[in-house]
């Protein structure tokens, strides 16, 4: 079981938060990204609560927001800090539902594994972003891992 509380719904960019829009777009910009969103098939939101542990602990919040296109995945995570956004090619990725990862018996959790190049690192990485076991979490598993199918085509 997740020590996380996640909620996830699907949205479009517009409602996505001001910081987080500003971020997205400050990273579209900086890497020279182009009209990337156009054509975006899905966009979610995740809000996620660790609940506080022990006596000192407290609660951590995390809101995490993606877009899938036809030819990348664009995140951003925002935290106790400001918002950060990442961004990777579809086809130089390699998308899991994080269920079928080995990581999942040591951290149990649920939502995605992303790991290959991103557009902002010169080596290989990886990132979770973390989704509710709902409807809407779901379908965005299923839509960014078929676009990442159709991108290597």
């Amino acid at each position: 079981m997740s020590e996380w509380k996640r909620s996830t719904r699907v949205v479009t960019f517009d409602e996505f938060a001001a910081d987080i829009k500003g971020e997205i777009q400050k990273h579209i910009k900086l890497y020279n990204l182009g009209d990337i969103l156009s054509d975006a098939f899905m966009c979610i939101e995740t809000d996620s609560e660790k609940a506080r542990k022990g006596l000192f602990g407290s609660a951590t919040s995390v809101r995490q927001c993606a877009i899938v296109t036809p030819r990348w995945l664009i995140w951003a995570v925002h935290d106790s800090k400001s918002p950060a956004a990442l961004s990777a090619l579809l086809r130089d990725v390699v998308i899991q539902d994080y269920a079928d990862t080995p990581f999942v018996k040591l951290v149990p959790d649920s939502g995605i594994q992303v790991t290959g190049k991103f557009t902002d690192v010169s080596e290989n990485a990886s990132a979770f972003i973390g989704l509710e076991e709902n409807e809407a979490g779901k379908k965005f598993k299923e839509v960014v891992i078929r676009a990442v199918q159709n991108a290597k085509k």
